[in-house]
């Protein structure tokens, strides 16, 4: 498997500061601690592309990486529990609904929840979002390698079986950012968005 290019183009704190760039872009949103910046890095097969903290909420700003000049991948600060103030996570709230609403380039959202737990009221009030915005999602299934095989599948089935009457679900897909469960299939999404 190869590298990819990918480079930190900028991270925005506020809605006036979004690049204005003609890509399709796919945001990589979800709670606290889920697992988004390992993903960006195991997409693109580098360690430091995304910065990973064992503490949750560092993430605090959008930001946007350019990967391939094919995409424009944004890492969206995490919702939930982050150790910070009620202020921070409402101001990072409204940032990552504020780039949903506006971005005229967004082709997919790519929601991740972790395999590990049941999908928490978090995780199902940003699908119910999604849906009533008829924003097109795919729920990505993080830590992976840390279940059996079994649970994966049962995982998975859940979620199928939750979203069975939504529209703009188009996969739920089991992901390991250690060992590569799932990277060829995400890259196969993204590749059929930019057809």
């Amino acid at each position: 498997m190869q590298t990819m290019n990918a480079e930190f183009l900028l991270g925005s704190a506020d809605k006036s500061q979004f690049p204005e760039i003609n890509m399709p872009e796919i945001a990589f949103s979800g709670r606290s601690n889920v697992g988004k910046s390992s993903l960006l890095n195991s997409i693109v097969l580098r360690r430091n592309l995304a910065h990973i903290s064992s503490a949750p909420g560092k993430t605090q700003q959008i930001n946007f990486y350019n990967v391939e000049n094919r995409w424009i991948f944004a890492d969206m600060p995490g919702f939930g529990y982050a150790t910070t103030g009620k202020e921070n996570k409402e101001k990072w709230r409204k940032l990552n609904f504020e780039y949903f609403e506006s971005r005229k380039n967004l082709k997919l959202i790519a929601a991740l929840v972790d395999s590990r737990h049941d999908p928490m009221d978090t995780d199902m009030a940003l699908i119910e979002w999604y849906e009533e915005n008829q924003k097109d999602y795919l729920i990505i299934l993080t830590k992976c390698d840390k279940i059996k095989p079994g649970a994966i599948s049962a995982r998975q089935k859940q979620l199928e079986h939750l979203l069975a009457n939504c529209n703009h679900c188009k996969e739920v897909l089991p992901y390991s950012s250690l060992n590569g469960l799932g990277r060829n299939q995400l890259i196969g999404i993204l590749k059929k968005i930019i057809l």
